[in-house]
């Protein structure tokens, strides 16, 4: 499984198992998230981000970062937005 699977899954904005949208335009559509974007911006000035495609590194560090109640509010979104497109 690609590893934006199990990051998606990890902080539930997946299931595990199932038919789900496909994970890496699931994860675009998490990092385009406005409240993951202002936690992104934090991380990508950290100098832990030279070697590893920025964009998933720091999107996965964002989620880490983010409470289950932020989590939440952010699968709603997502799914509203999957609802509407």
């Amino acid at each position: 499984m690609p590893s934006y699977h199990r990051i998606l899954v990890k902080y539930g904005l997946i299931e595990k198992t199932g038919p789900s949208p496909m994970p890496i335009n699931c994860f675009l559509k998490v990092g385009s998230d406005p409240e993951v974007e202002k936690l992104r911006r934090k991380v990508a000035h950290g100098d832990k981000i030279k070697h590893v495609p920025a964009l998933y590194l720091a999107t996965a560090m964002a989620l880490q970062g983010m409470t289950k109640h932020e989590l939440e509010a952010l699968k709603l979104r997502i799914e509203k937005k999957a609802a509407i497109s």
